[in-house]
């Protein structure tokens, strides 16, 4: 199943979406004509707090009342948001040993670019990869984002005025169902609603300078809109295996990065069990994967302009389209 939070004739709502992506299908008005308005129906939230009642609950009103043409709309008419408008905790994670190794390396050139430093910079350009610091490999890593701060597809990313250098980067991530604390990793697929694209939009000039204070990052990732979810979340049954999922960024229609969503270095799963230790998972949460080796423009040195249009694609679930636009002064 593929749910989506859309706007149409100025409603907000949540549809299932359906006809090869193409039609919403709105819950809400489907629950009132079956005799009953369903709560469970009124946003993404309150849908995934239903929990597997409501998620069947959904699939037999669609089958029921499916072919209804009054309660589906077009979603090339419909304003797509994102499907998880404010989520209850925002987490994205460090998972893929490439993006890990090359990221630092990538700010070292940024810092070397900035100072004028052309020797410093032939150096780390000559220079092998390091190892993956062994700190990877023991636990996740991960850091908290701003849940305010979510924007959808189709929409134009402003680029905060104090960045003179902006990033994307391909990710994808899951959506959670069920509270927990403590929870083993076997039992860990219980606690997943679905997943969806991410891109974790980043101001790399302030983020290499909060990270050499050794925390962060903030402001190299908190801006108004720069947390993009989309364009729907799929439920795990349409997914199979999600770590064999391939993976594309594509700038103004140009392909960029490419890879899959195998070799994490753990899994969701695995990242629940540790979130949950003695902390309480919330239904409705995002945990996101961490960037794709060579998923962004910090480990390509080609970042982002004024303008450009940022599609990530991920295999089962879609495409997120934005633009990004410098601010004036």
């Amino acid at each position: 199943m593929k749910l989506a939070t859309y706007r149409s004739s100025g409603r907000q709502a949540i549809g299932l979406v359906h006809g090869k992506d193409k039609w919403l299908f709105d819950l809400s008005s489907a629950s009132s004509r079956a005799g009953r308005k369903d709560l469970s129906y009124g946003s993404m939230l309150a849908l995934i707090d239903g929990g597997e009642a409501a998620l069947n609950g959904a699939s037999m009103l669609f089958e029921r009342y499916g072919k209804d043409e009054d309660l589906s709309v077009p979603v090339d008419e419909s304003e797509i948001l994102a499907p998880l408008p404010e989520p209850r905790q925002m987490r994205d994670g460090m998972s893929f040993p490439l993006h890990i190794v090359q990221s630092p390396i990538g700010h070292l050139k940024l810092k070397a670019r900035k100072s004028g430093d052309p020797a410093e910079l032939a150096r780390l350009l000559s220079a092998p990869l390091p190892e993956l610091p062994e700190v990877y490999r023991k636990q996740p890593i991960y850091y908290i984002t701003n849940r305010f701060s979510v924007n959808g597809t189709n929409t134009t990313i402003k680029w905060p005025r104090y960045s003179q250098v902006m990033d994307y980067e391909l990710e994808f991530g899951i959506v959670t169902k069920n509270k927990g604390a403590n929870i083993s990793a076997a039992k860990a697929r219980n606690h997943i609603f679905g997943y969806t694209i991410f891109n974790d939009f980043s101001a790399r000039d302030a983020q290499r300078i909060e990270m050499e204070g050794r925390l962060g990052p903030a402001k190299g990732k908190s801006f108004d809109g720069g947390n993009v979810l989309g364009p729907w979340i799929v439920t795990p049954d349409e997914i199979g295996d999600p770590y064999k999922l391939r993976m594309e960024a594509r700038v103004n229609g140009e392909v960029r990065s490419l890879g899959t969503s195998e070799g994490m270095l753990f899994s969701f799963e695995e990242i629940i069990a540790y979130v949950t230790r003695d902390e309480t998972l919330m239904p409705g949460e995002f945990i996101g994967s961490g960037t794709v080796g060579n998923g962004c423009g910090l480990e390509l040195g080609w970042y982002l302009e004024d303008g450009d249009s940022v599609e990530l694609e991920v295999e089962k679930i879609g495409v997120l389209k934005n633009r990004v636009e410098r601010q004036k002064a």
